[in-house]
Parts: structure tokens; C-alpha cells; sequence
């Protein structure tokens, strides 16, 4: 689902009440643990995290006129989700993820490369979700970004 939102304060105040506490949540971690240096927007119709033009001005490969995405939160229909680069491009933060996750939540971890989708809202895990925030700066993701790049 995707959202006509200016702000993310306007995207979370069009979801349903119970998300709205979730994604506020999500949100106020992630801004409080994110490394200085990302910038919170919106971006793909989600609350967006991402490196801004004035500290990577080539954006990103796909569309260059938008900023370097790192990390999403959204609310889709059925869940709620947290979209991680990170997790994608580096498998020792997947590996370290996978492992943590378990210890936090009492449900089975459901997946994709950079989705973690959450469909009970009861079975959030704020605190490990702001230490998966913390665990790049920008510098590493564009260092990051741009060795994989230059592989295709």
C-alpha cells in the first residue's frame, strides 16, 4: 500500500490506529539510532531513510534524481514492514540479524532479502530494529553501495 503523503507525521496520521502506534514506534528508534548523516523523508510512498543528494549527489543508479535509499518503514496491507539495505548487501549483518532476531520475538522470523515483514503488531521488536538501524553509517553504505555497483 502506498500512501499520498507529504511528511512522515502525514503518512502515519492516514493509517489505522493501531498501526499509527506501531510505525510511530519504528519511527522514533530508528531516528534516535540511525547514524548522523541520513536524512528521514518520504520516499517510494514509505517513511524513507536515506543518504541526501548534498552528501551523495550521484543518487541513486536507477533513478539519479533521487537520494541513495538505506531504510524503509511502511504499512502495507497486511503487515508492517522494515526495508534494510543493509541486511541485502552484507551478509554479516544478516547473519548477525537472523541470529538476534529469535531472542527478541516469540514468532517465526518472516523474511525477504531486505523485508522484514511484521503481520502481529504485538511482536515488534523496537529495540533490536534501532541496533539494525545503528550498525552502518553512511560512509559504510555507500562504500558498500558503490563496490556492488561496480561488480555488475
Amino acid at each position: 500500500m502506498q500512501y499520498k503523503a507529504n511528511s512522515p507525521e502525514d503518512y502515519i496520521n492516514q493509517l489505522p490506529k493501531d498501526r499509527q502506534l506501531v510505525m510511530g514506534n519504528l519511527r522514533e528508534i530508528i531516528k534516535e539510532k540511525i547514524p548522523k548523516g541520513f536524512q528521514e523523508t518520504i520516499s517510494y510512498g514509505m517513511i524513507g531513510y536515506v543518504v541526501p543528494h548534498s552528501r551523495y549527489p550521484d543518487g541513486y543508479h536507477c533513478s539519479p534524481e533521487l537520494p541513495l535509499p538505506f531504510m524503509n518503514i511502511a504499512s502495507q496491507k497486511n503487515f508492517v514492514a522494515v526495508y534494510h539495505m543493509g541486511v541485502y548487501a552484507k551478509k554479516e549483518l544478516l547473519d548477525w540479524f537472523t541470529n538476534e532476531y529469535p531472542k527478541h520475538c516469540k514468532r517465526k522470523l518472516d523474511m525477504g532479502k531486505s523485508c522484514i515483514r511484521f503481520k502481529y503488531m504485538d511482536d515488534v521488536p523496537y529495540k533490536l530494529i534501532g541496533e539494525l538501524a545503528s550498525k552502518m553509517t553512511v560512509d559504510e553504505w555507500i562504500g558498500m553501495y558503490e563496490s556492488n555497483l561496480k561488480k555488475k
